[in-house]
């Protein structure tokens, strides 16, 4: 795994890119401070999207029913293994980091076909 800081002038670009190709994705998203110690705020939910808006400085991170806005953003961190992103890493001016950690969705067998006529039941 490789931990990248990106330069601010790259964000909006950066998610951008990630938003065209992430769908598809679950991700959960963590909320670090000092004052509020480690919660959860997302558990892995479907990943629809990131921005950078660079007028407001607002990153918004988009999860099936959560829209996720992190205001004042100090610094971004992206942790990937080749073109797998794992995480990113958003601090802001307050010192408040928050983690979006990404991984593909668990995939359960298809059902067994039953053929007309069968209940299923023993």
């Amino acid at each position: 795994m490789t931990t990248e800081k990106l330069e601010p002038n790259a964000w909006e670009g950066y998610f951008d890119a990630m938003s065209k190709v992430l769908p598809g994705k679950q991700a959960e998203i963590e909320v670090n401070s000092l004052r509020i110690g480690a919660q959860l705020e997302a558990e892995f939910s479907p990943f629809l999207g990131i921005v950078y808006d660079h007028r407001s400085g607002i990153v918004e991170v988009l999860l099936e029913g959560l829209d996720h806005t992190i205001a004042n953003v100090r610094e971004v961190f992206v942790d990937h293994d080749g073109v797998n992103l794992n995480s990113i890493s958003v601090t802001d001016a307050d010192g408040v980091q928050q983690v979006i950690r990404l991984r593909d969705p668990v995939m359960l067998p298809a059902p067994p076909a039953q053929h007309e006529g069968e209940s299923g039941w023993p």
